[in-house]
């Protein structure tokens, strides 16, 4: 089996579709072959990914609050898909301490939201809930985290990812588990992804890129604090995969799955501004640090995904050079003079690039 197969002529709902990972997610799957309906806000920034890519005109576009228990029911009944990736959230840590009430309805009360109209429409139907690596509880330990660590967290935000968690944990016992259900599902967990299209506020690629373009410096929050950087193709492609997988493999009904580099792969803020600044003919030298960093902002976190590869023969296939060359690469293209290629495009020769890699370099959801 292959995603072709797997997700052609498939309806697939994708929340959060207008935000920068649901647009490169949908972009994919319908690549793929896939009908793809979104339930979403408006687009979290201007510009977006989403509008840039004119993808209202590929989607149906359902502007819906997932805070919304009736309406969400409503179109899950309405579409009854074969796939469902819940990524609608609130997703930045800074914003959880400004309004932690919208972040903990958003994070929380939408993912039960999602789950209780998985159970009420109940069709048969295979749904990847998607939340954090902050959703661990944060010890700063140099090692990864594993599936089975303790949730939990410091901030509004993670803290919500791991009650997500637990929702999922107990929708899965209490509904999805036995015979009578015709939903399988499982978690998906990833943080600090990057790529082009990426237009969010207090994002330090987004930051760089606006600051460059603007011919600004660069202020930078907490450069020597470390993240598992990915580029977001990376766990979309496991998260695409653990769906593929999940329709046939009832032993990953209710398993939750880490989606990152490898462990020993932790870059600082400063080596991802360094390593992006090369595309921009910028240097240290046009670098303003600031090492100011919010009470309770993580230093040290990264994952284990020794899980992921051992039941879903999934590995990440960037080196950390390659990610930001990506990244960097799709934003030089959609700031050059020419724009000979518009974003949905750009995302097209990006997705079909990765996938070639990651052919190459052996891994086997290809």
């Amino acid at each position: 089996m292959n995603l072709n197969t797997t997700f052609k002529n498939k309806r697939v709902v994708v929340t959060g579709h207008t935000g920068f990972k649901g647009s490169w997610l949908s972009i994919w799957l319908l690549s793929l072959g896939a009908k793809v309906y979104g339930i979403a806000l408006d687009p979290p920034s201007l510009p977006s990914l989403f509008d840039e890519a004119l993808m209202s005109e590929r989607v149906v576009d359902n502007r819906i609050n997932i805070k919304d228990t009736n309406k969400v029911i409503e179109i899950i009944d309405e579409v009854k898909p074969d796939f469902l990736f819940h990524l609608a959230a609130q997703p930045l840590v800074r914003e959880s301490y400004l309004d932690p009430v919208e972040t903990w309805h958003t994070n929380v009360l939408g993912t039960v939201n999602v789950l209780n109209a998985l159970r009420v429409v109940n069709h048969r139907c295979t749904a990847i809930i998607i939340t954090s690596d902050k959703c661990y509880d944060n010890q700063e330990w140099l090692w990864g985290y594993r599936e089975s660590d303790k949730l939990g967290g410091g901030d509004p935000y993670s803290a919500s990812k791991g009650s997500a968690e637990l929702a999922f944990s107990s929708f899965y016992r209490s509904y999805f588990h036995d015979n009578n259900s015709k939903v399988t599902i499982a978690s998906a967990r990833a943080g600090n992804v990057i790529g082009g299209g990426d237009w969010a506020n207090n994002r330090i690629v987004p930051d760089c890129i606006r600051a460059w373009t603007q011919e600004r410096e660069v202020s930078i929050r907490a450069p020597y604090s470390t993240r598992p950087w990915q580029h977001v193709l990376e766990p979309l492609s496991g998260y695409l995969c653990l769906a593929q997988q999940l329709t046939s493999e009832s032993l990953l009904n209710g398993e939750s799955f880490n989606f990152g580099p490898t462990s020993s792969l932790n870059y600082s803020v400063l080596d991802v501004v360094n390593e992006l600044a090369k595309g921009w003919s910028y240097n240290l030298l046009d670098i303003e640090e600031k090492s100011e960093s919010k009470a309770n902002e993580s230093a040290l976190l990264k994952l284990n995904c020794d899980k992921a590869l051992a039941q879903l023969s999934w590995q990440s296939t960037l080196n950390f050079e390659s990610t930001l060359l990506y990244t960097s690469s799709w934003y030089l293209d959609y700031y050059s003079e020419s724009k000979s290629i518009d974003p949905y495009e750009l995302c097209l020769k990006q997705i079909n690039s990765y996938s070639a890699e990651a052919k190459l370099t052996g891994n086997k959801w290809i």
